[in-house]
């Protein structure tokens, strides 16, 4: 059903370039995430430059090179930390050693931006924190669920305007597909080192709730974590979910797992659902099962009718020039600092105080 005629559920002018190439000079390094590519898509699409990258294996950063035109393969950290025109460094590390390098870059002069989950234990939160005090940089986190997905940047568009009335919950699924076990590197299944599956991909979730309900902090009423089908690999959580009470009076839940079907055409269907006061929100971020729809489609059923938006190709992803300008201007438009260490606080929290399921006997 088409949007109701008059009603401003159009998406703000597509983002452009906010700065000149050579305006703002960014490096890469530590590519043990795919998340990379896209970070720096991002950047670039906002008009940043691209210097350098530097990886612990010289071919795959050989590899992400030949992805970017122009960039050149440093030998070292120190030779991009180094240099005063890097003003930004992208990194998406094994997620344990993420805060230490945020501190190294940090310590340089230099912001980071970092791949979700931003860091995997209280004490790095902590020193990270003090690192931003003591240096003034930022510690700016990839939550892509959210910031590189059009849906989503509608619908806090729309929430922004009022399109709901007052948000009282959110609700956040993140399936993943594990797809074949051999190919995940050996941290993948070191809960020391991924984090658990709250920290690690639930942290998206707990950001959006944050953001969407406009809360300052939350707390964590209860969560749970299971290995219920991967007895091979028994760090490995393959189920995680949490029930949250925001600030702003509303209710959060987030279910993450790792049990995407092999039928399913993409590598998750991620939805989040978001209701309001006066109307609802359904965001099928990924996919639109059984449909040709595509993804991006944003679902919202208000006073006036029942509304479906496609977001993909409309609405673009502003995230990335605010921070390019945050940097530049020292201000906090894309995201603030408490917002970014609020949101893993909270995925720390309900990763460490999660019950233990098991899997029922004979299962």
């Amino acid at each position: 059903m088409a949007v109701s005629e008059g009603a401003n559920y159009a998406p703000a002018p597509m983002p452009k370039p906010v700065v000149s190439p050579g305006e703002f000079t960014f490096a890469a390094m530590h590519l043990d995430h795919g998340h990379i590519t896209a970070m720096c898509e991002g950047l670039i699409g906002a008009g940043g430059t691209l210097k350098w990258v530097y990886d612990t294996q010289p071919e795959r950063a050989a590899a992400f090179a030949e992805h970017f035109e122009g960039v050149q393969l440093a030998e070292s950290e120190e030779q991009i930390l180094e240099d005063p025109e890097v003003l930004l460094v992208a990194a998406a590390a094994v997620p344990a050693d993420r805060a230490d390098l945020g501190i190294r870059v940090m310590d340089a002069g230099k912001d980071y931006f970092t791949d979700k989950t931003p860091l995997t234990t209280f004490d790095q939160l902590e020193r990270a924190r003090a690192a931003v005090e003591r240096t003034g940089r930022k510690y700016a986190c990839y939550f892509s669920e959210r910031i590189h997905v059009e849906a989503a940047v509608l619908a806090g568009q729309l929430i922004d305007r009022g399109a709901i009335g007052q948000v009282i919950q959110v609700l956040g699924m993140g399936p993943h597909r594990l797809g074949d076990p051999d190919s995940r590197p050996d941290w993948f299944y070191e809960r020391a080192r991924y984090g658990g599956i709250l920290t690690d991909i639930g942290s998206h979730n707990f950001e959006q709730m944050l953001t969407f309900t406009g809360s300052e902090n939350a707390e964590i009423l209860s969560s749970s974590i299971g290995n219920f089908d991967h007895a091979d690999h028994p760090e490995l959580d393959d189920f995680g979910d949490a029930h949250v009470a925001l600030s702003s009076g509303a209710s959060g839940y987030v279910r993450v797992d790792w049990f995407t079907p092999d039928g399913l055409r993409t590598w998750g269907d991620g939805r989040t659902l978001i209701l309001g006061t006066e109307g609802y929100i359904e965001l099928r971020k990924y996919v639109d099962v059984t449909t040709d729809n595509g993804p991006g489609q944003v679902l919202l059923v208000d006073g006036e009718g029942e509304h479906r938006i496609e977001a993909t190709g409309q609405v673009g992803y502003p995230f990335f020039g605010d921070l390019i300008l945050d940097v530049l201007h020292r201000t906090e438009n894309a995201m603030t600092q408490d917002h970014v260490f609020t949101s893993v606080e909270l995925a720390l929290t309900a990763q460490d105080q999660a019950r233990v399921l098991k899997a029922a006997p004979g299962a």
